[in-house]
């Protein structure tokens, strides 16, 4: 009996060391909110005596479909758009006039956000703005919510980048929904991905980016080909300067001074001459060389 348990132990051990490598793995493994907050760098508000204002900027989004509304960010009311299956479901704040206004905060409130006891009884505060494609916006946050399968994206506009004035930084919350389930098995790329279908990061930054490495890579490049080509001239020159001068037996006088250039002396000895440069002696016999020195 006592050998039974004895193998029962390594066992056991095994099995329990498992499920805490496990729990451990799964504990030290980052969240999908986590993840998607590395992804989209969130902006921050400010205000001061002249209103509201972008005081840190986030990630550019690009919006790339038409029916996200918003209102004006000192609104207290933030009206939801929701994107199911490739299609943008409109806010029923489209709806609203401004003789509807008390209707407005009890539509789009609760979400995210605190409901207000009041609605906003300044008009332009519910004036509601409808996003252009094209328009650019910054997150504020990020809000998932597995039990429901949805990802939040609370987003004001980039008046700056919107050409807007007098800036109202419109703001709206969009509402991913995701089939029942699939949010708790998607991967973050995935739901990127999606998030991507109607709020695509802007590549203005980016191709900036690689403008300037580009024409910075061009530059050097036709620094590096130019210098390439210079370096190619010099090296022939080089070369060809560097290359040896060869006198052989036989040649004539002609040759020679072709090769060596015109000697510092000549001395004349009828049918032997001698041509003296600075560092050898070129004897010619019968006026073909026959020694050099």
């Amino acid at each position: 009996m006592l050998r039974k348990y004895r193998g029962l132990v390594p066992g056991s051990v095994l099995l329990a060391a498992a499920i805490l490598t496990a729990v451990l793995a799964q504990a030290q493994a980052p969240t999908l909110q986590e993840q998607l907050a590395a992804q989209y760098k969130l902006a921050k508000m400010g205000s001061d005596s002249s209103g509201y204002s972008v005081i840190e900027e986030g990630t550019t989004l690009a919006i790339q479909k038409g029916g996200v509304m918003g209102l004006p960010y000192k609104s207290t009311i933030w009206p939801n758009t929701t994107y199911q299956d490739g299609t943008v479901h409109a806010s029923s704040v489209q709806t609203a006039t401004s003789g509807k206004t008390a209707d407005i905060g009890k539509k789009f409130c609760g979400l995210t956000h605190k409901c207000p006891s009041k609605p906003d009884s300044a008009s332009d505060e519910t004036a509601t703005h409808l996003f252009k494609v094209g328009d650019k916006v910054y997150p504020t946050k990020i809000d998932v919510k597995l039990d429901k399968d949805l990802v939040v994206l609370s987003i004001v506009a980039c008046d700056t980048c919107n050409k807007t004035d007098p800036p109202t930084y419109n703001k709206a919350n969009v509402v991913f929904q995701f089939a029942k389930g699939a949010l708790a098995k998607a991967s973050a790329g995935e739901v990127e991905d999606t998030i991507g279908q109607l709020l695509s990061i802007s590549n203005d930054d980016s191709q900036q980016a690689q403008g300037g490495q580009q024409q910075s890579g061009d530059q050097s490049g036709g620094q590096q080909q130019n210098g390439d080509q210079g370096g190619q001239q010099g090296a022939a020159q080089d070369q060809a300067q560097a290359e040896p001068q060869s006198i052989d037996k036989g040649m004539t006088p002609d040759q020679v001074q072709a090769a060596m250039g015109k000697p510092d002396k000549i001395v004349n000895l009828g049918s032997k001459q001698i041509y003296v440069y600075k560092d050898l002696k070129v004897t010619f016999l019968n006026g073909k060389v026959s020694d050099v020195q």
